[in-house]
């Protein structure tokens, strides 16, 4: 006959032993879980946030490619004017100076404030040409009034759709939680490209077809760009809201 002796501690101890080992291993799994999840974020931040600086990077780039096609278009549209203007010389002189200081601007502000004084300077140039009515039928001066126009276009849907992304992405930098990440990896905010007081509005200027008009007509204040001969950038002190346009391509 075999006797079996129980203690009765040593089974309370087990029990103890096991519901101890169980809360630890639930602990391990919930903590292992909240760090995997919060890895997981970081990552999903820290790309959130190189791809909408990639698309201002973008943005840029294609506001760049048309300004310059606009910029290349200048010494043309002077020579030409020149050529039935030649005493305009102020003028002239005044848009080659503003498309120097385009080309040499080293930030976005600089550079909207030096493309507004070109469409204010090229302004004047259209304007000199509303006085000589064999320039306004001259062929060349009129395809390069068209391709000026197509361009305003697009500098304006690409300063839109950059507005657009810059406003995206200074909204992740400065909201909780992805501000804690921008500021780990030292993301750094970005320009709107506008531009400011005066330098908002700019003359728009309209061409006619009647031969006795010989001196230029002034219509009322409108946004750089905004109109079919409008120049340069608009106003964009509130930033834009319509989204979906496809960026022009050069």
């Amino acid at each position: 006959m075999t006797i079996k002796i129980v203690f009765p501690n040593a089974t309370k101890r087990s029990q103890a032993c096991d519901t101890s080992y169980m809360s630890t291993l639930i602990t391990i799994i919930v903590i292992a879980l909240v760090v995997v999840l919060l890895v997981v974020w970081f990552i999903s931040a820290y790309n959130s946030l190189v791809r909408t600086r990639n698309m201002v990077d973008n943005g840029w780039a294609q506001i760049d490619v048309q300004l310059k096609q606009r910029a290349d278009l200048i010494p043309n549209l002077v020579e030409t004017v020149k050529g039935y203007a030649k005493h305009e010389s102020q003028t002239f002189e005044r848009v080659t100076q503003a498309r120097a200081a385009a080309a040499a601007a080293t930030s976005v502000e600089q550079r909207a404030h030096a493309e507004s004084e070109v469409s204010r300077a090229l302004v004047d140039v259209l304007a000199t040409a509303e006085a000589y009515p064999e320039l306004k039928a001259n062929q060349n001066f009129l395809d390069l009034q068209t391709q000026l126009k197509d361009l305003e276009q697009k500098i304006a849907y690409a300063r839109q759709f950059y507005n657009d992304v810059v406003l995206k992405y200074n909204n992740q930098l400065q909201t909780v939680p992805t501000n804690v990440v921008a500021n780990l990896f030292h993301f750094e905010s970005r320009q709107y490209f506008e531009t400011q007081g005066e330098d908002r509005n700019v003359p728009r200027f309209s061409f006619t077809d009647s031969p006795d008009q010989d001196a230029p007509e002034h219509n009322a204040q409108a946004p750089i760009g905004t109109g079919p001969t409008g120049m340069g950038t608009g106003d964009t002190s509130k930033p834009p809201t319509a989204h979906g346009h496809h960026l022009p391509r050069a």
